[in-house]
């Protein structure tokens, strides 16, 4: 079973710890009031049933407003009601000790093995379609939902029956000034030999302004610049069709995903606009 305490890394429900969570809330309820700032809105949205949580998330590896929806959510819901979040497996190899605090929190591997073992156990899902390609999307680009053109998400929810309840935020993506994104040019370097950092495809290799390097080149850790932040709950999205026929049905998914999409734009435009 994937939440065997001897699968491989980030593939375990049961590292999970209400204990480090609740030890965690002061350290991140200071940095929500008074370092974000943090202004949300819409929990009133979050249904009782299961769901999947799907956000667009910004700035940089530190991805404040990813953390902030987490504080917001056990603020909210204690450690009882159970949420996991799927992180790229990559996590596991580059920081260790990060992703094994992550699993105290509730992160898991995101493949669907995992996924639909966390269904299985009652959980919801935290996902960030738009992965490394979202995060550091360049300055100009920052209110623009970017999911990477990944439709994962999609099926998943249509095969195991769960409406979507998008997040969107504000400001997160203005705690580092992502310049531009180098990765093709890069890309070649490596096809000539060039070894990816922890031997590791990025995926991005971009180029910003930030803590604590100033600017720096490629997806280095950093700390977020002191802007406020300000999250969005939206309606939740239920589809006309389910099941796995659904799922395997490439112009439905297709579909799916642009509403999604479009409509997480659209909360996002206004929520820029106020």
């Amino acid at each position: 079973m994937p939440n065997s305490a001897n699968s491989r890394p980030g593939w375990s429900l049961d590292k999970r710890n209400p204990d480090r969570i609740r030890a965690l809330m002061p350290f991140w309820g200071w940095f929500y009031q008074y370092y974000f700032r943090v202004q949300t809105e819409g929990w009133e949205e979050i249904p009782e049933e299961q769901f999947l949580f799907v956000g667009s998330h910004n700035g940089g590896l530190a991805a404040p407003d990813m953390v902030m929806t987490i504080y917001d959510w056990f603020r909210r819901f204690g450690t009882q009601r159970l949420i996991y979040g799927l992180s790229h497996q990559n996590l596991w190899k580059v920081n260790p000790p990060l992703a094994d605090l992550a699993m105290e929190v509730g992160s898991i591997a995101a493949h669907p093995k995992m996924a639909i073992a966390a269904i299985n156990r009652g959980a919801s899902l935290l996902v960030y379609p738009g992965g490394a390609k979202d995060v550091f999307r360049p300055h100009r680009d920052r209110h623009k939902i970017e999911f990477a053109g990944r439709v994962g998400f999609i099926k998943l929810a249509l095969r195991e029956n769960l409406p979507i309840v998008p997040i969107v935020s504000h400001g997160a993506h203005d705690t580092l000034i992502i310049l531009a994104d180098f990765y093709e040019q890069v890309k070649i370097l490596h096809q000539w030999g060039v070894p990816w950092p922890f031997n590791v495809d990025p995926e991005v290799f971009p180029v910003y302004l930030g803590l604590p390097w100033g600017i720096s080149i490629g997806p280095l850790p950093n700390f977020p610049l002191p802007v406020q932040i300000k999250t969005r709950v939206c309606p939740p999205i239920y589809f006309p069709r389910y099941g796995r026929k659904a799922a395997r049905d490439r112009d439905y998914v297709r579909t799916c995903t642009q509403q999604v999409q479009t409509q997480m734009q659209q909360q996002l435009d206004r929520l820029s606009a106020e």
